[in-house]
């Protein structure tokens, strides 16, 4: 039965942290370099992480972008313009 229980935990703890990031693709629709958020064209925002670059992001650039949710915000931890 601990074997079960055990193992329910383990399955329940990867699943959640697999809700907690994430990656993404698509076009910069916009980008606030104050806040540090870029939106993606099908709406999905983004906080740029600090140590990652914002410089190099524009609008109309196609990126693909790990994320991570902290404080229910996606935090990019690493970004590739395309």
């Amino acid at each position: 039965m601990r074997r079960i229980s055990a193992m329910t935990l383990v399955l329940m703890l990867g699943l959640a942290v697999a809700a907690w990031g994430g990656d993404v693709a698509g076009k910069i629709q916009s980008v606030d370099a104050g806040d540090r958020v870029i939106v993606l064209d099908d709406g999905t925002k983004l906080w740029v992480g600090e140590g990652v670059p914002i410089d190099t992001l524009k609008e109309g650039a196609n990126v693909k972008a790990s994320f991570e949710e902290r404080d229910g915000k996606n935090i990019v931890t690493t970004i590739e313009v395309e």
